[in-house]
């Protein structure tokens, strides 16, 4: 069976996941919408796909199985919703909402489709690595998560403009967070600061370009995040470190890393994958259609991971810990 594959949204993200389908045996991408008539023509054309500007148009003219919502936050209006009751199964990207009462809404829409959320990072050979000795108990009790996302680009329009990204902790550094929720779990508190440090008179920029992020855990673990938008120009750098009780990992990304034994019987490990997080996401999709399962990053984990970052925002905003 090969699954017909539709893209709302066709802007970078947009053009990974479409590059991903047509490198997955048993998809196809069909159709694609975007706002710019000509741009998403100049989009859809060479990768086979019918090109649509009408979100309704598309849906009511193409029979999808799988419909990727790449789109930024900002843009959901229900359509998630709306392609979730014609059964039609969906992976949205990460950020999947600016609110909890909309990622509630999805959540809770997507109940009878395969629904998953756009955590790439977690495809990764090295994070994949370290999953499954996590599991197997050779890690031993997760302590501390540490990791940063730090890069220097103005983005689009919409990225600088807090109201309809979130900034860069919700938009960028969520990442980082989902990697830290899904070693620790939901934490009990969060404590953040941030500032416009260096785009203060920056016309139409009102994200923040530096945070730090501290969260608590009632087992006593600790996760701190930090992000910047002042970095290297070009360079998108992020890593983090995972210290276990009897293994710490350091991730130079999703694919490398050292996984370091602290106990006496354990062994190290040097991991240098070269997976695409975007085919391996859509491998797992495609396998969670075909054995109907669970994908491995639910819908619900964008949801949970959302939670974490808005809290965190809130917590900058008002100078306090904020308790989950």
């Amino acid at each position: 069976m090969t699954l017909r594959v539709g893209l709302l949204g066709t802007g970078g993200i947009g053009a990974r996941h479409a590059d991903a389908v047509a490198k997955i045996d048993g998809m196809e991408l069909v159709a694609c919408c975007g706002r710019d008539p000509q741009g998403t023509t100049g989009f859809a054309k060479p990768r086979g796909a019918v090109a649509y500007t009408d979100f309704s148009t598309m849906m009511d003219r193409e029979r999808l199985d799988l419909l990727i919502v790449a789109l930024p936050p900002f843009a959901h209006s229900g359509q998630v919703e709306a392609v979730a009751r014609a059964g039609v199964h969906l992976l949205v990207e990460k950020p999947i909402a600016l609110d909890m009462e909309k990622a509630a809404s999805m959540v809770s829409a997507t109940t009878n489709v395969v629904a998953a959320c756009g955590f790439m990072y977690r495809f990764g050979a090295a994070v994949e690595r370290w999953d499954a000795l996590r599991a197997s108990g050779k890690t031993g009790r997760i302590a501390h998560f540490s990791g940063s996302f730090h890069c220097n680009a103005l983005h689009a329009p919409w990225w600088r403009d807090r109201s309809k990204s979130g900034g860069q902790m919700v938009e960028q550094l969520i990442h980082i967070v989902d990697l830290a929720r899904s070693n620790l779990g939901m934490p009990r508190s969060v404590f953040a600061s941030a500032t416009r440090f260096g785009h203060a008179d920056t016309e139409g920029y009102s994200a923040e370009d530096i945070s730090a992020m501290i969260l608590t855990y009632d087992n006593g673990a600790m996760a701190t995040l930090h992000a910047s938008n002042m970095a290297i120009p070009g360079r998108w750098a992020k890593s983090w470190q995972i210290v276990g009780e009897a293994m710490t990992g350091q991730f130079a990304d999703w694919n490398k890393a050292e996984l370091t034994a602290t106990a006496r019987e354990g062994e190290s490990e040097t991991i240098a994958g070269t997976v695409d997080p975007f085919v391996a996401q859509l491998q797992d999709f495609q396998a969670a259609i075909r054995d109907n399962r669970a994908p491995r990053v639910p819908l619900r984990d964008g949801a949970d991971t959302l939670r974490i970052v808005l809290a965190a925002q809130r917590s900058a905003d008002e100078k306090r810990e904020i308790m989950l």
